[in-house]
């Protein structure tokens, strides 16, 4: 028997439209019904799906409400023992971060696998019915499991995945690690190297009011930075703070002073580098004094330092 899959649309440009005449750039995002994507999608028809719409937005406003919303549907369809995996339609500015929060929360032993697009629904050229395909043909791949990004045919793992154009169909990379496989044009996946394993947090670590959640920012180490910034969120209560440090983790001493200065308001601290690739080695020095986040960009960083907080608070 083959087993369900379950999509859950959130918006993003997959679902975007654009007015008559607009280029693939103009659009709005988050306009299309998840419903109104699979039925696009000639190559889906008749295949035993459910779909649910949970928000339609564009992924620059992701909410930690939506997320704690998509957690907990994400793990209510995984231990239905008649699914054999869930998709998530999304927006492909935030698609990384989102990744990352359900593989350390959930690290699902079924596939749950994100996907998006490059241009709108509107566009001659979409590339989102394609990527739709993709995805429910990963979320039914015997043996895969662990939290997957498949953009344009290439499939990441959410450790790794990163957004590095700003508008190329080729959007996203692994890195130096690679992708973890491709599928071919006629849909049929080739697997590169091992899925996914992680140890999952629990969805009780999202449970309670996420106004309550602890903030976690980013500052960017850059030539002439100054603890302006730190110091401010310190005075405002933030509980964590991700620095967005120079090459190998290497932090301004205007940065690392002000972190000093701020001791007192027991902000948990973590060091991710800001370059596009390459995980932090550690070695001794100064900045050393802060764990770094090893290959995690900046953003998945803030959503790891989060988690850990929301670990931490509720033991």
């Amino acid at each position: 028997m083959q087993h369900k899959v379950v999509i859950l649309g959130t918006g993003g440009t997959i679902a975007g439209v654009a007015s008559e005449g607009a280029s693939d750039l103009q659009y709005r995002a988050g306009m299309l019904g998840v419903d109104t994507l699979v039925a696009a999608v000639p190559a889906l028809q008749g295949q035993p799906l459910e779909s649910e719409q949970l928000a339609q937005l564009d992924s620059k406003d992701m909410t930690h409400a939506v997320w704690q919303q998509l957690g907990r549907r994400v793990h209510h369809h995984l231990v239905r023992p008649e699914v054999g995996g869930v998709v998530v339609t999304h927006g492909t500015d935030t698609m990384e971060e989102t990744a990352w929060l359900l593989q350390r929360v959930l690290a699902p032993a079924k596939p749950v696998v994100i996907t998006g697009a490059m241009r709108p629904a509107s566009s001659r050229q979409a590339d989102g019915p394609r990527n739709l395909a993709d995805a429910v043909v990963l979320a039914q791949e015997p043996g895969a499991h662990g939290v997957l990004v498949v953009m344009g045919g290439v499939v990441h793992g959410a450790a790794d995945v990163r957004k590095v154009h700003a508008h190329r169909i080729d959007a996203f990379s692994s890195g130096e690690v690679g992708p973890l496989g491709r599928l071919d044009d006629e849909g049929r996946f080739q697997r590169a190297r091992a899925w996914p394993a992680s140890d999952g947090l629990g969805i009780a670590v999202l449970d309670g009011d996420v106004g309550a959640w602890p903030t976690v920012e980013i500052v960017t180490s850059h030539a002439g930075a100054s603890g302006a910034l730190i110091e401010a969120l310190a005075r405002n209560g933030t509980r964590g703070l991700v620095i967005a440090a120079t090459g190998n983790g290497s932090v301004h001493q205007a940065i690392e002073l002000a972190l000093e200065r701020a001791a007192w308001a027991d902000m948990a601290v973590m060091r991710a580098t800001r370059c596009g690739d390459g995980a932090i080695l550690e070695v001794e020095g100064a900045s050393a004094a802060w764990p770094s986040a090893g290959a995690l960009t900046p953003a998945k960083a803030r959503v790891e330092l989060m988690l850990r907080l929301l670990q931490a608070s509720s033991a």
